[in-house]
């Protein structure tokens, strides 16, 4: 089953939990992968399409700190690099993975010409998580200008009531965030979120056994990294996180990395 067959359950003690990364695209990621178990890292690894999520699955059997989501990144559905038979193979892929992501919805731009397309990608994953349960399941899911209609989606196929649904990085409106809080999503912010006003305020109000912390690394595929510099952006966030909360920064990253733990772990 995705999700389980890397790792066999999370293992304490991980010092932190990024929630979402593309150690996959890496061009070392092997390198940051084994890196990262030394340092106490687990990362959920999302991918951008059914046949990435398959070769991530092989590439990180070896380590256990490696939990990789079955994806379909819109992006890759608007620029044409992926097509209806992904579409098809992901709706497969995930009918029996836990884990799932990154997946959703981008209508920012040009990308919202094939705003059709991406909905129908969208709609047969969930449709497919909905025909198969499968207990423990995570969703991290991706919204550009789209938090509304990918909660439509989450409700029509009643998501929410048997799986964990992650916003990674919302930028919807606070009307859309307060929704997204009441449909029971769960957040993973990052550094950059961070970096705005209205990222700081939303991290702000959002509950804090709700939160979440990740990197959304790397910013270009291909590059290459380092699991200090995954580690270094996890600890930036939460120094971020303690300076607009009025929780401490330790109890802060002891929710956070016990949240993400859960979620890994069956």
């Amino acid at each position: 089953m995705m999700g389980e067959t890397t790792t066999g359950g999370i293992r304490p003690p991980w010092r932190l939990v990024d929630m979402h990364c593309h150690p996959d695209q890496l061009a070392n990621g092997s390198e940051v992968a084994s890196d990262a178990e030394r340092l106490g890292l687990a990362l959920f690894c999302v991918t951008v399409s059914p046949a990435d999520a398959l070769a991530a699955l092989e590439r990180f059997d070896v380590n256990p700190n490696v939990f990789v989501g079955a994806g379909l990144h819109p992006w890759w559905l608007a620029d044409g690099r992926c097509s209806e038979s992904d579409i098809e193979a992901a709706a497969r892929l995930v009918a029996t993975s836990r884990l799932i992501g990154e997946i959703g919805l981008d209508f920012n731009g040009p990308r919202a010409e094939t705003a059709a397309l991406q909905e129908r990608g969208l709609s047969a994953i969930l449709q497919s998580c909905a025909r198969h349960p499968v207990p423990g399941r995570v969703l991290s899911l991706h919204a550009g200008k789209a938090a509304g209609r990918v909660l439509d989606l989450l409700e029509e196929f009643t998501i929410p009531e048997h799986a964990s649904c992650i916003f990674h990085w919302f930028s919807g409106t606070s009307e859309e965030l307060t929704r997204a809080r009441r449909t029971g999503c769960l957040f993973s912010v990052n550094e950059r979120m961070l970096a705005s006003k209205r990222g700081r305020e939303y991290a702000r109000q959002i509950p804090l056994e709700r939160l979440l912390i990740e990197t959304d690394a790397p910013r270009t595929f291909g590059q290459r990294s380092s699991a200090a510099a995954l580690g270094n952006s996890l600890e930036r966030t939460l120094d971020a996180l303690a300076s607009i909360r009025p929780e401490s920064r330790n109890r802060i990253a002891n929710q956070a990395v016990a949240l993400g733990m859960e979620l890994l772990s069956v």
